[in-house]
């Protein structure tokens, strides 16, 4: 169930059901044994049988992105359909730049992402929304930013995931998205100024 899970030392694996609840806290307090208290002072912990040296860029990416339905990864997955639908994969994403992907005309392409469907228990499936469409630029070779917000993209690619059922959900199946290409200048015409 847990892939690294077998890193955790056996002695904590062997909770009844396999899960080890328990024994986890158990083991926690074993690594800090004030761990849960108001009153414990700061300490190093001790680290458990895996170490940094264990772990691989793989751990890392399961453990912090597997959430596809988290809006932040949901929203660069949306980035990478489009650059894998472009061929342009070969460049490495730049988290803040002014917009997503360039095609190979040099065409800047902002992805725009939003689903029904959330990481967290829902009474009602969420509204679509799309923010942030006008911007300052910010120009990564100065470190400054514009004076006066502006759609910084020449193409905008509003994607959505359409799918409201989460049992069925799937980030990776291409049937639950809807992709809409709309210009910058209709962006621009009807785009609310953001700061």
């Amino acid at each position: 169930m847990f892939p690294h899970w077998s890193r955790v030392p056996a002695r904590v694996r062997s909770g009844a059901g396999g899960c080890g609840a328990g024994k986890v806290e158990a083991w926690l307090r074993h690594v800090h044994p004030k761990a849960g208290s108001s009153q414990h002072r700061r300490r190093r912990l001790k680290a458990p049988t895996a170490s940094l040296a264990d772990a691989t860029v793989l751990d890392y990416w399961r453990w912090a992105f597997s959430d596809l339905r988290d809006n932040t990864q949901r929203g660069v997955l949306a980035e990478f359909l489009v650059a894998l639908a472009l061929g342009r994969t070969e460049t490495r994403r730049k988290a803040w730049d002014n917009y997503d992907v360039t095609t190979s005309s040099g065409l800047r392409i902002e992805v725009k992402a939003s689903g029904y469907l959330q990481s967290w228990a829902q009474a009602t499936h969420s509204r679509l929304s799309f923010g942030r469409v006008i911007a300052r630029t910010w120009d990564a070779n100065t470190n400054e930013f514009g004076a006066e917000p502006e759609v910084r993209a020449d193409v905008f690619v509003f994607s959505v995931q359409t799918c409201k059922d989460p049992q069925r959900y799937d980030a990776l199946d291409l049937s639950q998205w809807e992709f809409y290409v709309v210009a910058a200048d209709r962006v621009r015409a009807s785009a609310p100024t953001e700061a």
